[in-house]
């Protein structure tokens, strides 16, 4: 009990201090200023008068909404003497694995410049700057060379990294239930099993509304769909980010997902924040980085070509060259397993003034939000809240480790038949998962289903049913697997996932097909 008030003690100090560096404290701090002018606010009830005006006033509900912001991100508590590397990843050997991978994706990125003698940073000619400036809404009509640009890794090294990592305290070991795992992630993590999914994505159940589901047996689709959205205006009147957040684990009907996911994520567009973009947007225009080059090759392999997200090619440079140079951004590596890779300005060595830090799914997110400064701080929250966890090694749940245990040992308890097939046939199920995973499964599934998807993420605060959709996809597809005699045509069974339903997937997997 000691121990409990004492976490939470630590917890709500730690959040009073992130808020007093906020804008949102000087706002509270002007408007108890102000209130002070007002003849309903007493001298001898003072304190209790602001608290009623901040009430009624909505000021009180913003604060909540960003506490409960800090606490969705908030790691859990650790011991006052452990030192800051365990609230970044307790697990020593996941961090050193961590740190290997950063120390090979910068000597990738060196090696790079020297081959190609080029610096990782640079200040642009004052008539470069000018041209990029001229063309910003239309960078996608650039085609610069790129052909001597590689990527720095692709999602099957990452696979390889994880593959091999292993416990050092259990290398000789004897836990058997531990080495019954047949999968290619061989490390002792907590994972939940079927019955612990269910209850966790319980308002996912056979007999709840759902929106993505064409056939409930409750209600008419019709009927339950004009009553959630009725909900939904009545869930953004109040402005509540929890209750928003409750609300969306049915799913979010299309006109109100962008003010419920920017509700959730405690995201407004305040003046300071188009001015900070537009900051972030003069240092693009000033520096050049090696970085710009990669995202503009990665933008023209897959964006670009892609039926869906073509059209958001000028918003996908603007907002993934800004979220390179932002430095709120580093405030994430305090719970994240990575650290931060930095250059310098050339001829800066060593000036930390100079340093250019370097720190992702954006193209999703175009359908809702079409101010370049809106759809930027929702992209950078939902990195720094989720996805940054799909890149980095971390024994966290919703880390990229776990979800690939959960997806292993969901197949392997549930459809032992399947697994097995495939691995006799050398088509571990992970080497054709993981790219799902990798990308929240962005640039795979239909963008209305990949938006009811990431719904759900939010809801929950949680990636892991990523990995459960990924089992329910072999699931789905299990008869046409049980045929296939290679990898190459296991992988044709699944390349297409354009057609699939999500909702009914998840459902059916967790509540209809195992048990």
């Amino acid at each position: 009990m000691l121990q409990e008030e004492s976490d939470l003690s630590l917890i709500i100090a730690q959040i009073v201090q992130k808020l007093k560096g906020s804008n949102l404290y000087a706002q509270l701090e002007r408007q108890a200023w102000a209130s002070l002018q007002r003849p309903e606010i007493k001298l001898e009830s003072l304190k209790e008068d602001i608290k009623e005006f901040f009430k009624i006033s909505g000021w009180e509900k913003k604060l909540q909404n960003a506490v409960y912001s800090e606490l969705s991100v908030f790691p859990l508590p650790s011991h006052p003497a452990a030192p800051p590397e365990h609230l970044k990843e307790p697990l020593v050997y996941m961090r050193k694995a961590q740190g290997s991978w950063e120390k090979r994706i910068l000597k990738s990125l060196n090696s790079m410049c020297t081959e190609l003698s080029i610096p990782l940073a640079r200040k642009r000619p004052v008539g470069e700057q000018k041209e990029l400036l001229n063309k910003w809404n239309e960078m996608g009509t650039d085609e610069p060379d790129l052909s001597l640009f590689r990527p720095v890794y692709a999602p099957k090294d990452f696979l390889e990294v994880l593959i091999n990592l292993r416990n050092p305290n259990y290398e000789n070991g004897d836990s058997l239930s531990f080495r019954t795992h047949l999968g290619l992630i061989q490390v002792p993590l907590k994972v939940k099993d079927i019955p612990e999914l269910k209850e966790f994505f319980v308002e996912l159940g056979l007999t709840t509304g759902q929106l993505g589901i064409d056939d409930s047996t409750q209600v008419p689709p019709e009927l339950f769909e004009n009553e959630h959205v009725r909900i939904g205006q009545k869930v953004l009147a109040e402005q509540d980010s929890a209750a928003a957040q409750q609300y969306i684990r049915q799913g979010s009907p299309t006109a109100l997902r962008a003010e419920l996911w920017a509700l959730i994520l405690n995201i407004s567009s305040q003046p300071e924040d188009i001015l900070y973009y537009e900051q972030l947007k003069t240092n693009v225009i000033q520096h050049d980085l090696l970085v710009d080059s990669l995202i503009y090759k990665d933008v023209k392999l897959t964006a670009s070509n892609d039926d869906y997200y073509f059209v958001f090619e000028d918003y996908l440079y603007q907002v993934l060259l800004c979220f390179s140079r932002d430095p709120s951004v580093l405030g994430h590596f305090a719970y994240n397993s990575a650290s931060p890779p930095k250059s310098y300005i050339r001829g800066k060595l060593g000036l930390e003034e100079y340093a250019v830090f370097y720190p992702p799914n954006v193209a999703p997110l175009c359908f809702l939000y079409h101010e370049p400064s809106k759809l930027y701080q929702i992209f950078r929250e939902m990195y720094v809240r989720f996805f940054f966890r799909l890149h980095s090694i971390s024994s966290h749940p919703s880390g990229i480790v776990s979800l690939c245990l959960l997806f292993e040992t969901l197949l392997q308890t549930y459809l032992p038949q399947l697994f097995y097939h495939l691995r006799e046939i050398g088509a571990q199920p992970l080497r054709i998962s993981f790219k799902w995973m990798v990308r929240a499964f962005s640039g795979y599934l239909a963008t209305d289903q990949l938006l009811l998807l990431w719904d759900r993420i939010l809801g929950y605060n949680s990636l892991e049913i990523l990995a459960v959709l990924a089992a329910a996809v072999f699931a789905f597809r299990a008869v046409n697997l049980m045929e296939v005699t290679s990898l190459a045509a296991a992988e044709a069974v699944l390349a297409d996932l354009s057609t699939l339903k999500v909702m009914p997937l998840l459902q059916i997997f967790l509540f209809a097909t195992v048990t």
